[in-house]
């Protein structure tokens, strides 16, 4: 069942997932606080009553809370190198961490029902309450965990209430079924709330670095790209040829849904080791990490014409076919870039791109590293 309640509460995007892992993890004064207060207040009833259950439900408090607490401090030292699935994973083990904290908890309450202690119930019942509030208020981001770990908290409550002879004990089991209900509901809403807040966030930060028409990174987003990549990296810069008669005769509808069709091919064609973006208008970049030497311009010139294939191929807008091209410019550079030296670079392939464009269109020019030439070809 939590597992299952876990897939049902994943979140897709692999980024919000880890921040509300993360969060989870942040929330050690917490964690102590209702550590320490429950082991003082188990470990004060089994000294007072002399009760061998008692001393028992309080060491397994103490070993859950413990390792509670070091969980904690384990996912911060290596949070930094964990995997989607190690993601998962955490708050898969923050979730038995606080349903095992839960059920000796619950165990407390129901030794102290059973005894008929009822010093005890009232100090059990206290803690247990205060866990579920702490809980609510640090971990509703996670439904799934408050949901598991209050059910096994109270399980060991309501059952010893329904064993108890009195009414009022059974009314109270009852109660406490329509509190867990209340839990459910007040957690998912404060989670979806927070989720959706989140998500805001990082559409704002997609929408700083990415094209909105097309979904590709734009010019801020390339602008990083050579700063971060190691070795030899081609830039390829394209333009379409016959964009603006499409644009014109079929509207700018039709023109968008053009853009969109080529960042798409744009994408396929450069793969997932390398970046496609829209710098504006019918204009796109290509970036992608190559051998060194002439192997490496080699590459560059076969993604080059791969690009300029595709986009030669007729693009269908509303079932009618349209046909354009495109023309590159190209460049092969050694290392990462500074910020002065990455618009260098790009001013160099972009006069190379024009070159092939006043050469006639639907093909590449380079912009020659050793010499500083612009050398055009068919």
């Amino acid at each position: 069942m939590p597992i299952t309640m876990l897939s049902r509460h994943l979140h897709p995007d692999p980024r919000i997932r880890r921040e509300l892992v993360d969060l989870l993890y942040t929330s050690l004064p917490q964690v102590s606080a209702i550590g320490v207060t429950s082991v003082t207040g188990a470990v004060a009833l089994a000294v007072m009553s002399g009760d061998a259950g008692y001393a028992v439900v309080a060491a397994f408090i103490f070993i859950t809370a413990s390792a509670r607490i070091f969980s904690l401090f384990r996912y911060k030292s290596r949070a930094a190198q964990f995997s989607d699935a190690d993601v998962i994973r955490w708050e898969r083990l923050y979730g038995a961490g606080a349903s095992a904290f839960g059920l000796a908890l619950g165990m407390l309450s129901y030794r102290a029902l059973q005894i008929d202690d009822d010093p005890g119930a009232w100090i059990a019942f206290g803690l247990s309450m205060s866990f579920c509030v702490g809980m609510v208020s640090r971990a509703a981001i996670r439904p799934w965990i408050i949901l598991t770990t209050a059910a096994i908290l109270l399980a060991p409550t309501i059952a010893a209430s329904l064993l108890r002879p009195e009414l009022a004990y059974k009314l109270g089991a009852v109660m406490l079924v329509f509190f867990w209900l209340t839990l459910r509901e007040a957690s998912e809403h404060l989670s979806a709330a927070f989720v959706e807040r989140l998500e805001a966030k990082h559409r704002l930060a997609r929408q700083a670095t990415h094209d909105f028409l097309t979904g590709l990174p734009n010019r801020a987003a390339f602008l990083q790209a050579p700063a971060d990549t190691r070795g030899d990296f081609a830039i390829i810069a394209i333009d379409l040829d016959g964009f603006k008669p499409v644009n014109d005769r079929h509207g700018h509808h039709a023109g968008d849904d053009l853009l969109r069709q080529v960042a798409e091919r744009l994408s396929f064609c450069i793969g997932g080791t390398g970046l496609a973006a829209r710098f504006g208008g019918d204009e796109f970049m290509m970036l992608k990490p190559v051998a060194a030497g002439r192997d490496g311009r080699e590459e560059a010139l076969a993604l080059a014409r791969r690009a300029i294939l595709d986009l030669s191929i007729p693009f269908l807008l509303t079932d009618i076919p349209v046909r354009i091209g495109a023309s590159a410019g190209i460049l092969v550079s050694a290392g990462a870039a500074t910020a002065g030296a990455t618009a260098q670079l790009l001013e160099r392939v972009d006069r190379a791109l024009y070159a092939a464009k006043r050469a006639g269109g639907s093909r590449f020019a380079w912009a020659d590293e050793d010499f500083g030439l612009e050398r055009a070809a068919g």
